[in-house]
């Protein structure tokens, strides 16, 4: 895959944490600016730290063809995945190399271990490690903030470089920069809306509870997940994978399957920690967001197993040494992550290759990580965020207006989750003048998320004490999509393959050329679309969570909504289909991507997908067929059990 480089788990669960440990909250912008320290070398001079060197592919162009074969049926190597030993013999860095690249850097003092098929940790003092890459670190400071606990972070103050001697082996070396990078896609409803919405009265004759207070039960009817429950598929034989950047009460999950009549395993979970752990489960860090992704996932999937790779919120290195984790392992049969960030913020710290002039990124070492997952045929889904096609915006709360995707989902290796609003009435009670008034707003049809919708409500808010304005506005709220200015156009976005293929009617052939803090995006690059698949991910439409807070306690919470919903239960359904097949899937997007090419959501009597035609995601509009607001659109699932690749 050729990169463009952008300028840019019962309570009577024992936690492996202790409380004292604290977690690092996920960046907003109400992060308190911080403070250098100064150089790091001299204020922990004998403190050592750690790096991930990812090594690099021996032919990435054959571990990328081979991926589409795996997942293309009819071909002769359709589903024949292979070990991950099969793997690093095929594809991995040669055990020589390995060698040459540890004993390298062996020479700058620095311990060297190898932690993965792809990856080795090189760990040293604050002064070995500059030596090493030639950078500069310093210690950044972040004071305390509300009940958040002041925490620092290193950075470079100059772009390390990959040591001479090892060119070309290295595809990245990440965990130079360990400020928090990636943020949750969970968002629930503020709280002008949560209390002028009447629950009793809304909803949609395909569900069972109402709008705020939905469950995986809704979500198993209302995408006609339900006859292959009554087949007796409920994931059993199959273990899904949670990759995540912050602590959960395990409890809570536990409490959540009891509260929808769920029956399950008691010992369904396994926690791994990367990296020492996350830290204690906190709010500030984002634990609703595992809580609800192993809450989602496992109910979707009620007989699956869960392993959950828990990695501190630390840069990127934790990210990657839990992908590595999860794909060396082997044991998750699909995996699922909901924690993302702007692309061009992961693509905007590079390592230089001082002899080839390379720039080795950490988007390409991800890359390399997702393609030997789905060699080994594991399923991998990431949420596509909550910003619309605005994730910058999000991302730093600058309203840039710049239209930008979300990584890691706009990685082509993995299918991105975008969002939907179920269809039905939203009825809200507001005072006006002093006398209520009920105000209700209704979508006929599932439509791509964008709280555009809400303009009315809005304008009918001014007339009352509150309008829009007090819980920020509505913009640039809805399902991640776009075009990716970081990867291109895959093959399996394009009618065939072959010089001559052109891309799927609905897949944008270009990204914008815009400017991002000052900085110019790639006008006419022809990038990977984002999303791929979606599902209801509206807060207004959306679900509840049970969940104990680290300042309110155990509870049910509702009203929550975002794509990281549509992630978790994509790996459940997933989970699902495994066992129905008999097999592992790997990468879905080349069987998806046939359903359109095939017309499939227009036979007669409805398809395995249906299109999602109306709405926007305050750029893209919902299509005919594939949009880049809602992909290739939302599934039945037990039509797509029984479709060929599935």
């Amino acid at each position: 895959m050729t990169q463009s480089v952008c300028k840019f788990l019962a309570a009577a669960f024992v936690l492996s944490v202790t409380a004292a440990q604290a977690a690092v909250p996920y960046p907003s912008a109400d992060t308190p600016k911080s403070t250098d320290r100064g150089s790091l070398q001299n204020l922990a001079s004998k403190n050592e730290i750690s790096v991930t060197v990812v090594l690099r592919l021996r032919d990435p162009d054959g571990a990328e063809n081979l991926l589409s074969a795996l997942t293309t049926a009819g071909d002769p190597q359709f589903h024949k995945f292979l070990t991950p030993q099969q793997f690093k013999a095929q594809f991995g860095p040669t055990e020589a190399d390995a060698a040459k690249v540890a004993a390298n850097l062996k020479r700058y003092g620095l311990t060297v271990a190898r932690a993965s098929s792809l990856t080795l940790h090189a760990t040293g003092t604050p002064a070995n490690i500059d030596h090493a890459f030639g950078v500069t670190l310093h210690e950044f400071a972040v004071p305390a903030q509300g009940r958040t606990s002041a925490y620092s972070f290193r950075a470079p103050l100059t772009r390390p470089k990959v040591p001479d001697a090892v060119t070309g082996l290295v595809t990245a070396v990440v965990g130079f920069d360990t400020r928090p990078r990636f943020r949750p896609h969970a968002k629930q409803a503020p709280a002008i809306l949560r209390d002028a919405q009447q629950r009793g009265q809304n909803g949609s004759a395909n569900i069972i509870n109402s709008f705020g207070s939905l469950t995986v039960a809704d979500f198993a009817q209302y995408y006609n997940v339900k006859p292959l429950y009554d087949a007796g598929v409920t994931g059993t034989g199959r273990t899904l994978g949670i990759v995540s950047l912050a602590n959960f009460t395990p409890s809570d999950a536990f409490a959540y399957w009891q509260r929808v009549g769920l029956t399950v395993d008691p010992g369904r979970i396994t926690i791994v920690n990367i990296d020492g752990g996350p830290g204690a489960p906190s709010d500030a860090s984002g634990s609703i967001e595992t809580t609800l992704d192993v809450e989602q996932s496992g109910g979707v999937a009620p007989g699956a197993k869960i392993r959950v790779y828990l990695a501190p919120n630390t840069g990127s290195q934790p990210y990657i040494d839990a992908f590595a984790q999860a794909i060396d392992d082997n044991a998750a049969d699909t995996l699922s992550t909901s924690w993302g960030l702007w692309e061009g913020f992961e693509s905007s710290d590079p390592v230089t290759d001082p002899s080839t002039g390379d720039t080795v990124a950490t988007t390409q070492a991800m890359h390399e990580l997702f393609l030997q997952a789905g060699i080994q045929g594991q399923s991998l889904f990431a949420a596509a965020g909550d910003d619309g096609a605005y994730d910058v915006d999000g991302s730093v709360s600058i309203a840039d207006g710049a239209v930008t995707v979300d990584y890691p989902a706009s990685d082509p290796a993995i299918t991105a989750a975008g969002g939907t609003t179920l269809p039905g009435k939203q009825q809200y009670v507001l005072t006006i003048r002093g006398e209520p008034k009920l105000f209700v707003i209704n979508i006929p049809n599932e439509r791509v998320w964008g709280e555009d919708y809400l303009k009315p409500l809005c304008r009918a808010l001014r007339e009352a004490p509150k309008s829009c304005d007090i819980f920020g506005g509505i913009f640039p709220i809805g399902g991640g999509g776009g075009v990716s200015v970081v990867f291109n156009i895959p093959s399996y976005q394009m009618t065939t393959r072959g010089k001559n293929a052109v891309p799927l009617a609905g897949i944008k052939t270009s990204a914008r050329g815009q400017r991002v803090l000052g900085q110019p995006l790639p006008a006419g690059f022809k990038g990977r679309n984002v999303p791929d698949v979606s599902a209801n991910a509206d807060f207004n439409t959306g679900y509840s969570i049970d969940y104990t807070s680290d300042i309110n306690g155990f509870g049910t919470a509702t009203s929550f909504g975002g794509t990281s919903f549509v992630s978790p239960q994509l790996n459940g359904v997933t989970a699902l289909l495994c066992q129905n097949a008999s097999s592992r899937l790997g990468l879905l997007n080349t069987s998806l991507y046939n359903l359109i090419r095939n017309n499939a959501a227009k036979r007669r009597g409805g398809g395995p997908i249906r299109y999602i035609t109306t709405g926007d995601n305050w750029f893209y509009n919902g299509a005919n067929g594939y949009s880049p607001a809602a992909g290739a659109g939302v599934l039945d699932v037990a039509k797509l059990a029984a479709e060929p690749g599935f």
